[in-house]
């Protein structure tokens, strides 16, 4: 099983570094569409569409959706738009992506309570649509910047560190519980070692960039806390629908769901403050 584990994540983190340094900048929001699409599908599962032409429809509503984004900010060319007005049109979707985020933390702490709001079969098809379309607009802005590809793998190295570091001071101090009707595995102190690993990042890239330590703080930093937020929504569902993975697509690690959890949050909160404070990362 571990072996099975470790070339898979060896394979995956192969396509993902050779598509984020090595495929054309403008290909690249179709490569992360593709990943979407199929997090779109496990997310079909998660809202209860069982049947293949049911979740196939949902995938197919998610693609129009990202189709309908790209065109509004610019990903897709349309002669009509203003290419100065980009930027703001990126800052509203992200904006509407950190707001639902907001609320899906008020819904994390609310639950199983919680669940009154957002357990139907619609309700929870809504909520993928509020994950997944704003997480690929992030990961698509993040690119185009400059060193978007670096930048990109940061929101990666941002995720893992909280992930790592959480994992190990957990598993050693671990006593508190952070959400137990979620995740009864997650601990206080292992959040806090995630938040810990995380600054030792902050200094880091302070000491190697020209950026001010405050902005650089409250991005890395609130994109950690963001993480956490998107393990604990999709565990939460999970939980709902009464399935430990959103799929078996991937050998040893579940679903695609399950590996990108996390960035699904980190990602739209990462861009609209990295959008908003204008960091330099030259």
């Amino acid at each position: 099983m571990l072996k099975q584990r470790v070339l898979t994540a060896i394979a995956l983190a192969a396509i993902f570094l050779l598509a984020l340094f090595y495929l054309p900048e403008r290909y690249f929001p179709a490569f992360i569409a593709a990943i979407v699409l199929i997090s779109a599908w496990e997310w079909a599962n998660l809202s209860g569409f069982e049947k293949p032409l049911s979740r196939a429809l949902y995938v197919l509503a998610q693609g129009v959706c990202i189709a309908l984004v790209a065109v509004y900010i610019g990903v897709i060319p349309v002669d009509a738009i203003d290419i100065n007005r980009v930027p703001a049109r990126y800052q509203h979707v992200l904006l509407a992506g950190c707001t639902w985020w907001a609320l899906a933390l008020l819904w994390v702490q609310g639950y199983p309570s919680s669940a009154l709001l957002w357990g139907r079969r619609f309700m929870r098809a809504l909520m993928g649509f509020l994950v997944l379309v704003p997480t690929w607009a992030a990961v698509s802005y993040v690119r185009s910047e400059e060193f978007g590809a670096w930048l990109v793998l940061l929101i990666v190295i941002i995720v893992a560190t909280a992930d790592i570091g959480g994992y190990f001071v957990g598993r050693r101090f671990g006593r508190h519980k952070l959400a137990p009707n979620v995740s009864p595995g997650k601990t206080l102190e292992g959040f806090l070692g995630g938040v810990g690993a995380n600054l030792i990042l902050v200094f880091i890239l302070w000491y190697l960039s020209d950026n001010p330590l405050f902005p650089l703080l409250a991005l890395i930093l609130v994109t950690s806390l963001a993480s956490v937020l998107g393990d604990l929504l999709e565990s939460m569902v999970k939980r709902e629908r009464g399935i430990k993975d959103s799929s078996s697509l991937l050998p040893g690690h579940g679903g695609v769901l399950d590996r990108v959890d996390s960035l699904t949050a980190a990602a739209p909160v990462f861009a609209l403050i990295l959008l908003s404070l204008e960091l330099s990362f030259g």
